[in-house]
């Protein structure tokens, strides 16, 4: 933790990084040269297997049928270990808009009629205005 901390930091020397964390030189510069563990490569591979999985799916399968389709395959993983990849990658699932069933414009309702048929006369433009409850 404390190597990949001093990773990060360019503005300092690694020397002085070194003697403020209580580390070695030879031990920051070890953790460089290292080859990712077996734990790490898994989890590339297993990331290569859930975006091919994301891509073919068309980006509509979660957590659970990624995981229950790697099962399927034979991989032998977690489901929390799939959502922490998928977290990890960004890897998200593509979510489905609601249908909203709206009437077409050719189909619009007509206005109620005018049963009462009164003749109703105003002085002008919004100037007097009529409602009406039925029960």
């Amino acid at each position: 933790m404390k190597y990949a901390w001093m990773a990060t930091q360019h503005g300092h020397a690694i020397r002085t990084l070194c003697r403020t964390l209580h580390v070695s030189p030879s031990g920051y510069y070890a953790w460089r040269c290292r080859e990712p563990g077996s734990r790490a490569q898994e989890n590339q591979r297993l990331v290569q297997c859930i975006q091919e999985l994301h891509a073919v799916t068309r980006e509509a399968y979660g957590t659970t049928r990624i995981w229950k389709a790697l099962r399927q395959e034979g991989e032998v993983c977690g489901r929390h270990r799939v959502r922490r990849l998928r977290q990890q990658h960004a890897i998200q699932t593509r979510r489905r808009r609601r249908y909203m069933r709206t009437r077409a414009p050719y189909q619009r309702v007509p206005a109620a009629p005018n049963r009462l048929a009164w003749p109703f006369a105003s002085p002008g433009r919004d100037r007097v205005w009529v409602a009406d409850i039925t029960y």
